[in-house]
C-alpha cells in the first residue's frame, strides 16, 4: 500500500511534470475509481490549469486555477506515471489527464482499483469531510502529546488513527515505535514527557528517511527494523533467518504478533512489554 513516503514521491513527480500545464482532456478508462461522477469530473477539469500540488497524509492534491483541488488517493496499489502516445499507456491506467502544453499524459494507475479520484473545494474541505488529523510530518511534539496523553488506548491503534495524525501506516508505526524504544501495547496515557519527545522525533526520522530514499526500503539504514520484516527481500540471508534479529542486538529475535488486528514487529529488549 502506498504510504505517506510513496505519496510524497508521487506528489513531487506530479509537481515537476504538471504544474503550469492546462488539462486538455480527461480520459477515463475505468470509472470505478471515480468518487466524483465522470461528467462532473470532466466539467471541473477541462481547461483548468494545474497551479501547484500538496499532500495531506496519504492524499495527494492537484491545485487548480479556480481554487478547487483534484484529490488522488492511491488505495492498496495506486501509482502515477506519464506517457505521450496511446500505445505506451501503462498497464492498469484507470484515468489519464492530457496536458496541453507538454503533450504528455498523466496516468493514474491502480491494478486493484481501491484508489479514488475526486474533486474537492479545497484541501481544508477535504480534510474536514474525511475527518483527517494534522499531517504526520507537520504535527508538533506538543500537539502529539496533547492528542495522546489522556488516551487509555493501545498506542499502535492510536498512531494508525488518521483522525489523530494523517499518514502513518502499519510498517511506519512499527518502525517509529522501534526507533523510539516504546512497546506498541503501551497506553497513550502511560507515556512520559521524555517518551513523547522520543516518539515525535522518531516519526520525523522515519518519514524523512523514507522520503529521502524515495520509499526504496532496501536503501534504508541497517539500523531500521524494516529489514527484519518478513516481506523484506533486500538480500538473501546467508545464515537462515538472519533478517529476523534486532539490528541493535544480534542475538535477540524480532517478535511478530498482532495488535489491534494488525501484524506487528517488536524487539523485546528495545521495547519492553508493559505487562512482563
Amino acid at each position: 500500500m502506498p504510504e505517506l513516503p510513496e505519496v510524497e514521491t508521487y506528489r513531487r513527480f506530479i509537481n515537476e511534470l504538471a504544474v503550469g500545464q492546462t488539462i486538455a482532456a480527461v480520459q477515463v478508462n475505468d470509472a470505478h475509481v471515480l468518487a466524483t461522477p465522470e461528467d462532473q469530473l470532466r466539467a471541473g477539469l477541462l481547461g483548468r490549469t494545474i497551479t501547484g500540488t500538496s499532500r495531506l497524509g496519504k492524499n495527494c492534491f492537484l491545485e487548480l486555477d479556480n481554487g478547487r483541488v483534484l484529490v488522488l488517493h492511491f488505495g492498496m496499489t495506486g501509482d502515477v506515471s506519464a506517457y505521450r502516445d496511446e500505445p505506451d499507456t501503462p498497464r492498469f491506467t484507470r484515468v489519464a489527464l492530457h496536458l496541453e502544453d507538454s503533450g504528455l499524459r498523466l496516468a493514474f494507475i491502480d491494478p486493484r482499483k481501491f484508489g479514488r479520484i475526486r474533486l474537492a473545494d479545497s484541501v481544508a474541505a477535504h480534510q474536514q469531510a474525511k475527518k483527517l488529523g494534522t499531517d504526520a510530518l507537520d504535527i508538533t511534539a506538543a500537539e502529539l502529546q496533547q492528542k495522546l496523553a489522556r488516551r487509555k488506548t493501545l498506542l499502535k491503534p492510536l498512531l494508525l488513527d488518521q483522525g489523530i495524525t494523517a499518514g502513518l501506516g502499519n510498517w511506519i508505526v512499527d518502525e517509529v515505535l522501534f526507533q523510539a524504544r516504546i512497546h506498541p501495547e503501551r497506553l497513550g496515557a502511560s507515556l512520559s514527557d521524555k517518551e513523547f519527545k522520543a516518539l515525535h522525533a522518531a516519526i520525523q526520522l522515519v518519514l524523512s528517511t523514507a522520503i529521502n530514499q524515495e520509499a526504496t526500503y532496501r536503501q534504508f539504514p541497517s539500523s531500521f527494523l524494516i529489514h527484519a520484516r518478513e516481506w523484506d527481500t533486500s538480500a538473501t540471508p546467508t545464515s537462515g533467518d538472519a533478517h529476523t534479529f534486532c539490528p541493535r542486538h544480534s542475538k535477540v529475535r524480532i517478535e511478530k504478533y498482532y495488535v489491534g488486528g494488525r501484524a506487528t514487529y517488536t524487539c523485546s529488549r528495545c521495547q519492553p512489554h508493559p505487562h512482563p
